[in-house]
């Protein structure tokens, strides 16, 4: 385990590599280098995984300090790497995943002039996530979490030369900073009443130092749970994760799938003996997450671009994981979170693949009869969208997905369960319209299915995963994460499970009816008064952005002009303006004439005197 910093040392020596290059390498040399450090580390990732499971490190957690970053009056943050069962799972999501969306990038982004570019941009993604999930420290974290907010700046706007590329990225920054203030002022809180930022220090300290509901305790928690929100796109700062579709395809699944909007879950997850002392920040987690996975569930109904339809199905499956965390069912959050991993990589990648066949086309209106000419894709949606969708017993999302339903029923948050299952339910229809429209009636485009190792390898390797197969990855987090209430379900879990199952199933069945075929009775809901009305709502996600807009931006903007000239900066240089002046005036008296000289002195006598005489008065 001695090898584990070599995780992040071979994407960081590719992305210098690729950054100094200049993008003077051919292609083959870049994809070399950049898909060639994620796989050096995966192999390390897999050998340091293979070694803490066969022979676990005393106390459960392996530690490996590389240096102090800072030592000043007590004050000692340290780059060390804190490797437990916890970290172990997002290691190998991180990694794993991330090594197959390079793999496949290498084959989507032939021809892109940027090509060695966005090698070095990921590359660094990567590092920056593994100094998320490895850091002992909550500085080191959170150096780690900047890093991927501006890899995600980057990658989001990777296509600059458009301006709405820019403005998505700007938007993506703008709006996951807002939440990093939040997390910061959190690590302020922590470290002024508890004396450190290392986080197994803060969790030990945290209950002898702090009573339940403690004012400093709820106020650093709900800190956290900003940036948390703010990472993983949950209310109110959920509106950049749509628009972050603007990247490559391949940035979308490792913003989804491998690095960024899980963070907030980690967080959470590896800082739960804090949340545990505000029980009513805890439940604010749960409430956040159910309200974020209906409301993205019924923008995803309307979409039309195939990328952002996966996109608010992530904003919804994060939901399902801040729901979990909120009812204490700990592991049941990090379990979704890996098989979430696996089948929404699937679908991104496979997304990709229709696009490209598809001539860049992203409009799924504008597809259709995909299925013939592009089975691998068809298969990869198939098997994606059962796990999405959470189809019993074949699927990895249902074994996940029903940890967490379960939990919130033994837990006695039953409305959290309603919102839960409303949810599986609206991810089955939004999941098979989508698979409906574009793979199956008329065709519309002509499609050239995609070839070579680098496209079918890692489609096939994670539809092997989304299914009950990868459901057998279990994360090893006993001892790390504290028991969850509802392990013992018997019968009223299987019940549980063949309602959820059922709904799923329902939800297929509507999305046939509605989606397959001349689609009538759909075209007919959407021409309706209340169905443009609705379709135009959701289709702006519920007009946050609007919103927003009215509430911030145009404010912003109005100050702006009211304070273009700048009023205080003019205030002030009143006083520099009288000097000049009085300088000016002054300057006019010294004519040079002996007369003019004499009456100002007599002048200036007589205001003397006169001055003098009235104040003797």
């Amino acid at each position: 385990m001695n090898l584990l910093f070599l995780t992040f040392v071979f994407p960081l020596i590719g992305f210098l590599l690729l950054s100094f290059s200049r993008g003077r390498w051919s292609e083959n040399t870049a994809a070399a280098i950049g898909v060639g450090a994620l796989g050096l580390s995966a192999i390390v990732a897999a050998y340091v995984i293979w070694q803490f499971n066969v022979a676990p490190p005393a106390g459960g957690a392996f530690t490996q300090h590389l240096w102090t970053w800072i030592d000043v009056d007590g004050f000692t943050p340290t780059f060390t790497l804190y490797l437990d069962g916890l970290a172990v799972t997002m290691l190998g999501v991180v990694v794993g995943v991330g090594f197959l969306i390079h793999l496949f990038a290498s084959w989507y982004m032939r021809g892109d002039p940027g090509y060695s570019r966005f090698f070095s941009y990921t590359n660094l993604f990567i590092a920056s996530m593994l100094f998320l999930v490895l850091g002992d420290d909550l500085l080191f974290l959170y150096l780690g979490w900047e890093g991927v907010g501006l890899c995600s700046y980057l990658l989001i706007g990777f296509y600059y030369s458009e301006r709405k590329n820019g403005n998505a990225a700007l938007k993506a920054f703008i709006v996951t900073r807002i939440g990093d203030v939040f997390m910061a002022i959190g690590l302020f809180i922590l470290f002024y009443q508890l004396g450190t930022l290392n986080i197994q220090a803060l969790l030990a300290r945290a209950p002898g130092h702090f009573q339940v509901n403690d004012f400093w305790i709820v106020l650093a928690t709900l800190m956290l749970l900003g940036g948390a929100g703010g990472k993983s796109a949950q209310l109110p700062l959920q509106t950049w994760l749509a628009d972050a579709m603007a990247g490559p395809t391949p940035v979308s699944a490792l913003i989804h799938a491998a690095t960024m909007v899980t963070a907030g879950v980690y967080l959470i997850a590896r800082t739960h003996g804090l949340f545990e002392l505000a029980p009513g920040i805890l439940h604010l987690v749960g409430i956040i997450g159910a309200v974020t996975l209906v409301l993205a569930g019924f923008a995803a109904l309307v979409q039309t671009d195939i990328k952002r339809i996966l996109a608010y199905s992530t904003m919804s499956q994060i939901g399902y994981m801040f729901m979990a965390l909120g009812v204490g069912a700990w592991s049941g959050a990090i379990f979704h979170l890996m098989t979430h991993a696996f089948f929404k990589a699937l679908l991104f990648l496979a997304s990709g693949a229709v696009i490209i066949a598809c001539h860049h086309e992203q409009n799924i209106f504008k597809m259709g009869g995909l299925w013939k000419k592009l089975p691998l894709a068809y298969a990869s949606f198939i098997v994606g969208g059962a796990a999405l969708s959470a189809l019993p017993i074949i699927t990895a999302g249902f074994y996940s997905k029903d940890e967490i339903l379960w939990e919130a029923f033994a837990s006695g948050h039953t409305y959290l369960l309603y919102a839960g299952l409303l949810g599986a339910f609206m991810t089955s229809i939004y999941t098979f319209r989508l698979i409906f429209i574009a793979f199956h009636g008329e065709a519309k485009t002509e499609a050239h299915a995609g070839h070579g190792i680098a496209h079918w390898l890692p489609l096939g390797t994670l539809i092997v995963l989304s299914t009950f197969i990868g459901a057998w990855i279990h994360p090893p987090l006993a001892g790390v994460l504290p028991e969850s209430v509802g392990h013992a379900g018997g019968g009223a879990q299987h019940s549980l499970e063949i309602a959820s199952g059922a709904i799923a199933l329902a939800g297929i069945l509507l999305a046939a009816l509605l989606f397959l075929g001349r689609r009538s009775v759909a075209t007919a809901m959407a021409n309706s008064g209340p169905g443009r009305l609705l379709s135009r709502w959701w289709f702006a996600a519920w007009g946050f952005d609007w919103l927003y807009d009215k509430l911030f931006v145009k404010p912003y903007l109005l100050i702006s002009h009211l304070l273009r000239k700048d009023p205080v900066d003019k205030t002030i240089s009143l006083i520099p303006a009288m000097a000049k002046g009085g300088n000016a005036a002054l300057s006019r008296s010294e004519t040079g004439q002996l007369r003019w000289y004499a009456a100002s002195i007599a002048f200036g006598a007589v205001l003397v005197i006169g001055a003098v005489v009235a104040a003797a008065v």
